[in-house]
């Protein structure tokens, strides 16, 4: 044991180097030797394809591969069969550690519930447009008597109006009906001859006619300049028309400077 003994200074030295020695020792072997047997340093996994594949299959598919997975996001998509697996992080050929988790998005099995929107007073292009952008489907579009061309007056699902703000879920049809803008109310052609233009133009609109051509003509003798001389379709007996048809008119006199058709 005299190499234990400190008598002199040149013991104290060497007990000193056998204790830097035996501390080098220790931090090379935790960290050259311990760490990399307990962490598995340097070795790495890289990650598979799972996208695709269902969520049941996952857990015995990563656990053979010594990796786990963590679902944090899911969305609905009628044409995807629920529970697949639609995105991944990190991605397919990453390399990652052993016992790394993948995040995965999958799809629902039920589509989320929204509120319907209102459809209703608007025109069936703007309908569709908003039909698309709540992920719902268009279905029937249905003409309908109404004076209303392509404005959407009724909205149903199955058969059954549904009003704004009811819940409803993604993915469900919706049915619209759709002013025709004729409407299917029929009444005699109104007499407008020998009536002022101004005043005929007046009544049509009154009685939700449209007017149609507008031709002048040379006032004949006892024809007041502005007067309407002739009409189509002519008020005749028997004769109807619909809300929204054209009325054309014949008018006496020279076309008003400046006037617009």
């Amino acid at each position: 044991m005299s190499f234990l003994r400190s008598d002199t200074p040149v013991d104290l030295l060497k007990h000193v180097l056998v204790m830097l020695l035996a501390a080098a020792l220790l931090v090379f072997g935790f960290f050259y030797v311990y760490l990399p047997i307990t962490t598995n340093h340097g070795e790495t996994i890289v990650v598979p394809k799972i996208t695709g594949m269902n969520q049941a299959d996952l857990d015995d598919y990563l656990d053979e591969r010594s990796l786990a997975y963590f679902v944090d996001d899911s969305t609905y998509n009628a044409a995807i069969r629920p529970g697949t697996v639609l995105t991944q992080e990190p991605r397919p050929g990453d390399k990652v550690k052993e016992g790394r988790k993948i995040y995965v998005s999958v799809a629902m099995k039920n589509p989320p519930v929204i509120k319907m929107p209102k459809l209703t007073d608007g025109s069936v292009k703007n309908a569709q447009m908003i039909l698309k952008s709540y992920d719902l489907v268009v279905g029937q579009i249905k003409l309908v008597p109404n004076i209303q061309q392509n404005a959407v007056l009724k909205q149903s699902v199955g058969g059954k109006e549904i009003a704004p703000g009811a819940p409803i879920a993604k993915g469900t049809r919706v049915d619209l009906e759709v002013g025709d803008g004729l409407g299917n109310q029929e009444f005699p052609v109104p007499n407008l001859v020998n009536m002022p233009a101004d005043e005929a133009m007046t009544l049509l609109a009154g009685q939700g006619l449209t007017v149609g051509e507008k031709f002048y003509q040379p006032a004949e003798e006892g024809q007041a300049e502005g007067t309407v001389v002739r009409q189509r379709p002519a008020p005749s007996p028997g004769t109807t028309i619909r809300m929204g048809q054209l009325v054309d008119l014949w008018i006496a006199g020279k076309e008003p400077v400046g006037a617009v058709e």
